[in-house]
């Protein structure tokens, strides 16, 4: 099967595609692409990373940041394997075929010659915030606003756009799906829409200015924005072009769970994420500042667009401000706020909630129980709180007197 492409008629359409001038320095031939495989500096295990014998997370410490963008060695990770990949840039390729008319395939440096776009989008474990992670404090993981939602960051993307491949490729008319593989040891593999793909969907080859770290999918991985972040597959490899959506191992056995509403039956696909905002400081496992002025900070994110309001409660949800959003605000990525609060010396729950461009409203727990079918306060009184995927409920922090803060979601 031949994979190569016609590369002049390629970058031809690729570039009225993309606006640029046909041939506008992209038809030169680019030197080797620089392996970075075996030599990206990956740190010994810091506060907030957890490793296990078939599996590795890192936490992104949220209450330490103060911009939209993580640095990108402290990017959350999420890896299926014991160990990373060892994978030389200049020997990679990803391949296109299935249902399309003409199979390519791309070297790294192919992909570097072709129209690119630097976008800044949040990713986030569609495990991030679960239920199960409440009242399971860990030293080792960072205080609460770490270890509870820290599996979130916002990054500064560089890559070729997927309607520029895809075209070049010809998707047939049923080539509907996606699935996506990676070049890690399990073959990580997730499906998507083409449609989704079409839109705004990225292969990238750079995070913030620099190649990929290895632990970040190094040397190119898919970027699906505002979608829960399996679908961003690492190390990728192939991407297949079929009619219909395969069950993959992950999301349709590691990353699905039973649903009360569904009849104990399992929901797949969970694709975009609704609104969702944390006040990461003060946030449970710091310590308040004196009595008197204290400025509030946090966080907002949407996979549906850009966030368009945050408010904040100082008496558990009774009564709502409105928070000063930061610029920029980019969409699909994380959103800064800040409040200025005149604390009084006395108990008092915190919570925020946001409002994107959709005009979707953060929910709080028992409003996303009722979507859901579960009775809330029966799980409060479990010890083992059930596992929990695409929650982006309301987080209250309890500010006690004497200046400490817990987690109130369960209080």
């Amino acid at each position: 099967m031949e994979m190569k492409s016609d590369r002049r008629r390629f970058l031809q359409q690729t570039a009225a595609i993309a606006g640029v001038a046909a041939g506008a320095g992209l038809a030169a031939k680019a030197g080797p692409a620089q392996a970075q495989g075996n030599n990206v500096h990956v740190e010994p295990p810091r506060r907030g990373a957890r490793y296990s014998i078939d599996h590795m997370t890192h936490y992104t410490p949220l209450h330490e940041l103060k911009s939209v963008i993580t640095p990108s060695r402290l990017h959350f990770m999420q890896q299926h394997t014991s160990e990373f990949p060892e994978i030389e840039a200049e020997h990679h390729t990803v391949s296109i075929y299935g249902l399309v008319d003409r199979p390519l395939r791309f070297s790294v440096a192919d992909l570097k010659r072709l129209p690119s776009v630097s976008r800044v989008h949040f990713l986030e474990c569609h495990a991030n915030s679960s239920l199960a992670i409440h009242g399971t404090g860990n030293e080792n993981m960072g205080p609460p606003v770490q270890y509870i939602h820290g599996m979130t960051s916002s990054s500064e993307w560089t890559g070729v756009p997927m309607s520029v491949l895809l075209r070049e490729a010809g998707v047939k008319s049923t080539g509907t799906w996606i699935v996506n593989e990676g070049g890690d040891a399990c073959n990580f593999s997730h499906t998507l829409p083409t449609g989704k793909a079409m839109e705004d969907c990225f292969i990238a080859y750079a995070q913030n200015g620099d190649p990929l770290r290895v632990e970040q999918g190094f040397p190119i991985r898919m970027i699906v924005p505002g979608w829960e972040a399996p679908f961003s597959v690492k190390y990728l490899k192939n991407i297949k072009v079929v009619d219909q959506p395969y069950h993959a191992w992950n999301e349709s056995m590691n990353h699905s769970v039973a649903r009360p509403d569904l009849g104990g039956k399992v929901r797949w696909y969970h694709f975009q994420f609704g609104p969702k905002s944390i006040i990461t400081n003060p946030s449970a496992g710091l310590q308040m500042g004196a009595k008197g002025y204290n400025q509030i900070t946090g966080i907002a994110w949407s996979g549906g667009g850009k966030i368009t309001r945050v408010e904040i409660s100082v008496d558990g949800g009774k009564n709502w401000r409105d928070a000063k959003i930061q610029d920029p605000v980019h969409t699909k990525a994380h959103t800064r706020f800040t409040y200025d609060w005149d604390w009084n010396g006395q108990d008092a729950v915190i919570v925020s909630r946001a409002t994107d461009d959709q005009r979707e409203l953060q929910p709080t727990l028992a409003e996303l129980g009722k979507y859901w079918g579960i009775k809330m306060d029966e799980w409060r009184q479990k010890e083992d709180k059930p596992r929990a995927i695409h929650m982006n409920s309301q987080q209250p922090w309890k500010v006690n007197k004497d200046g400490s803060i817990s987690d109130a979601l369960f209080a």
